[in-house]
């Protein structure tokens, strides 16, 4: 039988990533409004573990399941690893990232390609229902492109230019961005050490 386990997302494109990196463990994956639940947490963290504690804790609240909550975002070294922690709430929780992209393309003009280096970096935090908790990290480098390309992926994949692809985050297909992306690395990550810790079975050949 499949353990239950929540994702502390609403985020659909998300989601769709993280079930298909976990889809070799056994595990039923439900995002906040499968398990019913109404998330009011304060991400006031100054680094991504810590807000992703927050959220993970506050989920656990509301559920009897294991859950596993991410915080990530974009760090550009040029604006002193701005957007940072504040990624998701950069212009304004509900401003579209087609501005926020616009916004950031614009501090950037004229900054020459050695000088647009930037990452993306997740952190996950995992509650166990006696309350044990995991966190595991993953990031990727890469660059600030020149404009917004692709119509993949979602955030600030169309201004975050892989060299190793020659393309970006929003370019690349799905597989693709899974093998090398900051949620992938950081969901393996938890994956091995919740493997490791008996927590988690893979699924049958």
């Amino acid at each position: 039988m499949k353990r239950k386990v929540v994702f502390a997302t609403g985020n659909e494109g998300k989601l769709r990533e993280i079930r298909m990196i976990l889809a070799d463990v056994q595990i039923e994956l439900l995002s906040l409004k499968e398990a019913g639940i109404l998330l009011k947490a304060e991400e006031n963290g100054s680094t991504f573990e810590e807000n992703a504690r927050i959220k993970a804790r506050a989920c656990r609240e509301q559920t009897e399941c294991m859950v596993l909550a991410d915080d990530s975002g974009l760090e550009i070294d040029h604006l002193g690893g701005e957007p940072g922690v504040y990624s998701a709430r950069y212009l304004g929780e509900d401003t579209p990232y087609h501005i926020k992209n616009g916004r950031l393309l614009e501090r950037m003009a004229g900054v020459p390609d050695q000088e647009r280096t930037a990452r993306f970096r997740c952190c996950i935090a995992a509650v166990m229902p006696d309350g044990t908790e995991y966190t595991a990290e993953g990031a990727v480098e890469g660059r600030i492109g020149y404009e917004e390309r692709g119509s993949g992926g979602f955030g600030y994949d169309p201004i975050f230019y892989v060299p190793e692809f020659d393309a970006s985050f929003a370019e690349l297909d799905a597989a693709q961005k899974n093998a090398v992306s900051h949620r992938g690395r950081a969901l393996e990550n938890m994956k091995n050490k919740l493997l490791a810790a008996g927590v988690w079975e893979r699924t049958a050949p």
